[in-house]
């Protein structure tokens, strides 16, 4: 995605499942460590700005921790994170006296444990600090009492979730979504019976059901208790992911399944989904359960999820992002007046390259089927060098656009900064002929449009090509997200600006005044608590849809071509959006478009987009004041 766009966190949950002298024995020391680093560094790309992790040892002495947490900021954070384990649990065991961690060691080292998790995160709330970083800890005297949370997800109702605590008499001391749950969660832990020794189990599904019925989001939420239980549960709605992994040795779960293969070297079929609306947990014995704590919802997984957020290693990700490539051949085709012979191919790095593969087989067909009937044309009078020229047409592919190193652009400010920003993207120079070649770029997305303007169609152009065609594997982002992506504002979306547009220019404007109006109107109407749920008959609608009802989608793309073509560029260029019918035909099982369709799986998704629309509204009306 050429546009920096923050996005989903990434989860682990390891449960050993043997005493720990059993994995000394057979992998030598560290195992569960080892793995939990592992998962969390093949997960990098789902978090860059914090990691932590925390671990539980089972039955530790009266008087010794049971529950170690460790965290950090910044893109080295999982380095830090496992550095700084590292010197503890080093350290220990110089003051234990033992460097082979016998009894007596064991018990002083820290971080050694059956039950952990690990986190990646990415901020899609405004908040940062090291507090915000994931595992947060809710502690207590009572080992079932204690609590480790972390999660890849975004409530839209937790102002909701936080005066419910209000009214039960909790004093919630931060209103973050992660903090709320924790006390919720911890609350509810805090009510049920103890046994003498603090070491029960807690009813872990209960406590579940119970809370997530206040819950209005995409979540997978996974926790740890001091007495030992572990539990991961994914929302009704499908929306996040998340997998599994059950041996006789260990427990494992994660975000992707691809993460879960490569770390314990397994066949795609041994990684389970964990389905919509059910939680895995784990009791104290390492006993595994999968308990349905919510109905599922019509599920509606994130289509991102397979076009850009996953790794692409998946073997379903693989073919879907390669069939989302594929399917755009006949629209770039049209663009290029079917004249392969002079128009050159490539993707913008680096996570289009897979449907780049797919787009490439598509004209590779269209171009063997066009040989077959320039054969066949000829006829039998065909000679020896009309054959070799015919047969050695070849789609034509070349790096055309190069991702340098992060420039510093800290250096400079105001637009000297913007002028060192262009400059993130090269080009190799020599690459086509100028002023007959067309170039075509295929990128996964085309979120804002600002690095197309300022810098790929900026540079492409100096090629000095007869024809720039972007081409997007996704839909036309067109309504924001609010459920663990970054993208929460109308103005960011250059489909909203594209359509915004063409009704000024038609003199259509006033439905922008006309749409706040609903919106402001389905704000008292439908505030959270009293609202019915987003089904067809419900009150809850969507009315930002009506901007773009009135042109057709080909129409949107043509003015966003216009709004990425900087004001020196000689030649024309086109954008080319996959349509939503295709990605559905593509990623069958992922059907959760709302930011190309707007149609929100939850009541909450509904009232964030109508908010965002009244907040873009208003401060555009600030503006002009």
């Amino acid at each position: 995605m050429s546009d920096s766009v923050k996005h989903e966190c990434g989860i682990v949950q390891i449960r050993l499942r043997r005493p720990l002298e059993h994995y000394r024995a057979k992998y030598g020391e560290g195992y569960g460590l080892g793995k939990l680093y592992l998962a969390m560094e093949k997960q990098h790309n789902r978090g860059q700005e914090g990691a932590g992790l925390a671990v539980v040892k089972i039955d530790a002495s009266p008087g010794s921790e049971y529950i170690f947490r460790e965290r950090a900021e910044g893109q080295r954070a999982i380095r830090d994170v496992f550095e700084r384990v590292n010197a503890d649990r080093a350290r220990a065991r110089t003051r234990a006296g033992s460097s082979a961690g016998g009894s007596q060691g064991e018990t002083a080292i820290p971080f050694e444990g059956e039950l952990m998790i690990g986190h990646l995160r990415y901020s899609t709330g405004g908040r940062s600090g090291v507090s915000f970083v994931h595992p947060f800890l809710r502690r207590s005297n009572w080992p079932s009492r204690n609590m480790a949370l972390a999660g890849n997800f975004s409530m839209t109702n937790t102002d909701e979730i936080l005066q419910t605590l209000v009214a039960e008499g909790q004093h919630p001391r931060n209103d973050a979504d992660t903090f709320i749950l924790l006390e919720q969660l911890g609350g509810m832990l805090d009510s049920r019976p103890l046994d003498p020794a603090g070491k029960n189990a807690s009813d872990i599904a209960s406590v579940l059901r119970k809370a997530s019925a206040t819950w209005d989001g995409g979540y997978v939420i996974t926790g740890v208790l001091g007495s030992g239980e572990g539990f991961t549960l994914r929302d009704p709605w499908g929306i996040r992911s998340a997998h599994y992994y059950v041996d006789d040795e260990i427990v494992m779960v994660a975000s992707e399944r691809a993460v879960i293969q490569t770390v314990m070297n397994l066949a795609t079929d041994e990684v389970r989904e964990l389905q919509p609306g059910e939680a895995l947990i784990v009791d104290r014995e390492g006993g595994v359960e999968l308990a349905a704590i919510r109905p599922a919802e019509s599920p509606r997984p994130c289509s991102f999820e397979r076009i850009y957020f996953s790794r692409g290693t998946d073997a379903d990700i693989y073919r879907e992002r390669k069939a989302l490539g594929r399917f755009l051949v006949p629209d770039i085709l049209r663009e290029i007046d079917h004249d392969i012979d002079h128009s050159v191919f490539s993707f913008i790095p680096n996570t289009a390259e897979v449907a780049w593969y797919g787009m490439m087989e598509g004209l590779e067909t269209f171009n063997d089927e066009r040989k077959v009937r320039l054969l066949t044309a000829l006829g039998a009078s065909i000679t020896p060098d009309e054959i070799r020229q015919i047969v050695n047409c070849r789609v034509r592919t070349e790096k055309l656009a190069v991702k340098d190193i992060k420039l510093r652009t800290f250096i400079a400010e105001g637009e000297r900064r913007n002028e060192l920003a262009a400059h993130v993207y090269d080009i190799t120079y020599g690459s086509l002929v100028p002023g007959e070649d067309n170039v075509v770029v295929i990128d996964d997305s085309i979120v804002r449009g600002t690095t197309l303007k300022k810098s790929i169609v900026k540079i492409l152009s100096r090629l000095k090509p007869r024809k720039i065609v972007i081409v997007s594997s996704s839909p036309q982002v067109r309504y924001p997200d609010c459920y663990g992506i970054d993208m929460s504002r109308m103005d960011e979306f250059i489909a909203f600006a594209a359509a915004v547009s063409l009704l000024r220019e038609r003199g259509r404007e006033g439905l922008l005044d006309e749409v706040y109006a609903r919106c402001k109107a389905a704000e008292n109407e439908n505030a959270p608590g009293g609202a019915p749920e987003n089904a067809p008959g419900g009150t809850l609608e969507n009315h930002v849809k009506a901007i773009y009802d009135g042109f057709s989608y080909e129409e949107i793309s043509s003015r966003i071509a216009r709004m990425v073509t900087p004001e020196d560029c000689e030649c024309p260029v086109a954008v080319v959006y996959q349509t939503v019918e295709k990605l559905s035909e593509a990623c069958p099982r992922n059907n959760g478009d709302w930011y190309f369709s707007g149609d929100y799986p939850t009541p909450g998704g509904v009232r964030a987009v109508n908010r965002a629309y009244v907040n873009w509204y208003e401060s555009r009306a600030a503006e002009n004041e």
